[in-house]
C-alpha cells in the first residue's frame, strides 16, 4: 500500500498529542457542544449586542400595538397552546397608509384636469402565529376608481367626498400543518397546505394576469417534488364568488374565477404557469379563459424576465372579456460599484388581450413596463402613453439613481408605443419620478412627464404627493 505525503497530515497531530500525554478522545470531547443551557439575553443587553445605527433612528411603531410589538426587540411571551397542539401569541397591530396628492394631467385629444386627491388606507391585523392571521382593511375617502378630492380644474367640475363604508379586505389565512401539528409530531406527513379565505388581494403575473382584490378561497401546497426532476414547484388553486372586478376596471356582480397556479423553481430559472376560468352571465357574453407563463432569471449580468399572457372570449367579444395575447420583457442591470440601476422593458399586444380581474384603480395591463405606463392609484392623473395593450408595441429605457443612502431615488424614461390598429398612431414621452424618504414614515414624492402623438398636440402631466407609512 502506497502512502502519499498528504497523508501524513492526518497523522501529526496524533503523534503530538501522544507525545504530550493529552488523549485525542478528550481533544475531541472538549470541542463538542455543551449541554449545559445558555441563558436568554437580558432586554437591557440586547442594545449593547445590537448598537442602533443612527441612520435608520428607532422604531417606528404602529398607532395601536397589543400584545407582543411588531419588530421589537425582547423575549416573546409564553403564548397559548390549543387543543391542536399550536402554540398562538397574538398581538393586534394597527396599520396604514394615508397619500395626498396635487396633479395636473393634459393628456394629447383629451381635456385637462387639475386636483387635490387623497386617500387613506387603514389595516387592522390580529396576528395570531408566524403563519396565521387576520386582516380586516377599509378604504374610507375612495369608493372603486372615485376619490375625495378637491376640483382645480376644468372650471365648473364639482369637487367630491366619497365615504366607503364598505370592508375592502377581510380574509383569514393560515397553515393546516401549522394549526394541528398533533397530526404530524415529526412534521413528514406532508401536511403543509397553506389557505386563506376571504377578502383578499390576488396578483399573478406581475399583475398583467390578476391584479385586484377577491371573495376568494385559496389553498397553496409548497416544496412538491416531481419524479424525476430536482426542482421544487409551488401549486395554487383558487376559487372567487363574489368582488370581481373584469379588465375594464368595473365590478361584474355575476363573475365567479376559477384558478391554478405553478411556481417552479429551475436551477437557473423560474417558471410560472397560470391558468383561470372567469364564468359570468353578465354582458351577454362574459365568460373567458385566461393562460399565463413567465420565465424570471438572471443572464450573465443582467436580470431577465419573459411573460406571455393570452386570453379567450367563450362567447362573444365585449369589454369584459375579448381574445389577445400580450409578450413582454424585461432586462435590466445593476452598474458597476452602485446600486443603480438600467433597464429596457417591451410589449407587444396582439388584438385585444383582456385580463381575467382587475382592480378599479389598477389601470391596465401594461403598468409592469415602467412609470410612463403605470397608473398612479390615485385621482385622475394617469400614465403618459396609457396601459392597454390592444394591437400595440412599445418599450422604455430607463435609468434609476439611488442618493442620499438610499433614502432618495429618481427615475428618469424615455419610451414609445404604436397603435396600430384603425388610424396608426405613434406616441413618445419622457418622464420621471423622484422619491425623498423622509424620517421613518414620510415620503415626497414628484411626477411629470411630456408626451407628443402623432396627429394631436403635445401634452404634460404634474402631480406632487405626500405619503404617510404608519
Amino acid at each position: 500500500m502506497k502512502w502519499r505525503l498528504k497523508n501524513f497530515r492526518y497523522l501529526a497531530p496524533i503523534a503530538l498529542g501522544l507525545a504530550l500525554g493529552v488523549p485525542v478522545v478528550q481533544a475531541a470531547e472538549e470541542s463538542a457542544l455543551t449541554y449545559d443551557p445558555i441563558p436568554m439575553v437580558k432586554e437591557q443587553d440586547v442594545v449593547k449586542i445590537n448598537p442602533p445605527d443612527d441612520e435608520v433612528g428607532p422604531r417606528a411603531a404602529p398607532p395601536l400595538e397589543i400584545g407582543p410589538e411588531f419588530l421589537n426587540v425582547g423575549n416573546l411571551p409564553r403564548g397559548y397552546e390549543l387543543p391542536t397542539g399550536a402554540i398562538w401569541t397574538p398581538s393586534l397591530w394597527l396599520f396604514g397608509d394615508y397619500r395626498t396628492s396635487i396633479g395636473y394631467f393634459n393628456p394629447p385629444g383629451r381635456f385637462t384636469s387639475a386636483e387635490w386627491a387623497h386617500r387613506l388606507d387603514l389595516f387592522l391585523n390580529l396576528q395570531l402565529s408566524p403563519t396565521e392571521r387576520i386582516l380586516f382593511g377599509i378604504s374610507p375617502l375612495h369608493r372603486r376608481g372615485e376619490f375625495t378630492s378637491v376640483a382645480i380644474a376644468p372650471d365648473g367640475r364639482p369637487s367630491e367626498f366619497k365615504l366607503n363604508r364598505h370592508v375592502e379586505t377581510a380574509f383569514f389565512e393560515g397553515e393546516f400543518g401549522e394549526i394541528f401539528p398533533n397530526l404530524t409530531p415529526k412534521d413528514n406527513e406532508g401536511l403543509d397546505f397553506g389557505f386563506s379565505v376571504g377578502r383578499q388581494p390576488i396578483f399573478f403575473q406581475e399583475g398583467m394576469m390578476f391584479n385586484d382584490v377577491l371573495d376568494a378561497v385559496a389553498v397553496t401546497r409548497d416544496t412538491i417534488q416531481l419524479p424525476g426532476l430536482s426542482p421544487d414547484m409551488r401549486l395554487a388553486a383558487l376559487y372567487s364568488w363574489a368582488n370581481v372586478q373584469r379588465d375594464n376596471n368595473v365590478l361584474d356582480k355575476d363573475a365567479h374565477v376559477w384558478g391554478l397556479f405553478t411556481e417552479t423553481d429551475f436551477r437557473i430559472s423560474t417558471v410560472n404557469v397560470d391558468a383561470a376560468y372567469v364564468l359570468s352571465s353578465r354582458n351577454n357574453g362574459g365568460d373567458s379563459v385566461h393562460f399565463g407563463a413567465s420565465a424570471v432569471q438572471r443572464i450573465g449580468h443582467y436580470n431577465t424576465a419573459f411573460r406571455a399572457n393570452a386570453s379567450v372570449s367563450l362567447e362573444r367579444d365585449t369589454a369584459v372579456a375579448d381574445d389577445g395575447v400580450l409578450l413582454f420583457a424585461e432586462v435590466s442591470r445593476t452598474r458597476a460599484y452602485s446600486e443603480d440601476i438600467v433597464y429596457l422593458n417591451a410589449f407587444w399586444g396582439i388584438e385585444n388581450y383582456s385580463s381575467a380581474a382587475r382592480g378599479a384603480t389598477t389601470g391596465g395591463p401594461l403598468g409592469q413596463t415602467g412609470v410612463l405606463f403605470a397608473a398612479v392609484g390615485l385621482g385622475t392623473y394617469g400614465a403618459a402613453l396609457g396601459n392597454r395593450a390592444d394591437d400595440s408595441f412599445g418599450a422604455v429605457v430607463g435609468h434609476q439613481w439611488f442618493f442620499n443612502r438610499e433614502r432618495t431615488n429618481l427615475v428618469l424614461e424615455a419610451g414609445g408605443r404604436y397603435d396600430y390598429a384603425g388610424q396608426d398612431t405613434i406616441s413618445g414621452a419622457i418622464g420621471g419620478r423622484l422619491q425623498i424618504g423622509l424620517g421613518n414614515r414620510y415620503i415626497l414624492q414628484f411626477d411629470g412627464f411630456v408626451v407628443g402623438r402623432e396627429r394631436a398636440d403635445f401634452g404634460s402631466g404634474l402631480r406632487s404627493e405626500f405619503r404617510v407609512r404608519f
